[in-house]
């Protein structure tokens, strides 16, 4: 009967976590000013967001992480040509060692830190936005300042479900004392 009752407030408590994941999706920010940007590659609309936020003079560089390494900064701009080529060549940094959301916010720490930036505008997916930022928010410390800003999507059940049971499991290593 214990075991009974365990395994219902486990599967309880799992729901709930659930539905408030869900409730929680990162959401866009307007209007608000930060050192950086930073945009895990990964998601339709990342990037453009990111570069609309550099253009509206809200940052003043901008990190595009997880890039292949055989992309080039001005393939880049030729794919986003609305976008003023200026703007690549003083303000959008490629970041091309990340393969995950892990290496993702290493890689942007690194980045942080060397631009001394104090507040950083992390815009992914929605759905990707908790764990990218327990991710950032680890790797680099209690110094810098993170706003979440959400680029909205569609996302199938499935994914937000795996999204949702990787970040349990990212934030039980966390607590277990498991950095890497």
């Amino acid at each position: 009967m214990r075991l009974l009752r365990l395994i219902a407030f486990v599967t309880l408590a799992y729901a709930l976590g659930f539905v408030v994941f869900m409730l929680s999706l990162g959401r866009p920010v307007e209007g608000k000013v930060t050192d950086a940007i930073v945009v895990p590659t990964g998601g339709a609309g990342r990037i453009d967001r990111g570069l609309a936020i550099l253009e509206a003079g809200q940052a003043r560089r901008m990190l595009v992480s997880g890039v292949d390494p055989t992309v080039r900064p001005r393939e880049l701009a030729e794919v986003y040509k609305s976008t003023p080529r200026r703007l690549f060549d003083c303000c959008v940094d490629l970041g091309q060692e990340a393969i995950d959301t892990r290496s993702n916010a290493d890689e942007t720490a690194g980045w942080v830190r060397r631009y001394r930036f104090k507040s950083v505008r992390l815009v992914t997916s929605d759905w990707h936005m908790a764990r990218a930022r327990l991710e950032l928010t680890n790797a680099l410390g209690p110094d810098v300042e993170i706003v979440g800003d959400g680029v909205r999507t569609n996302a199938r059940f499935g994914v937000l479900a795996g999204e949702y049971n990787k970040l349990l499991i990212r934030r039980a290593a966390l607590l277990l004392g498991y950095r890497g």
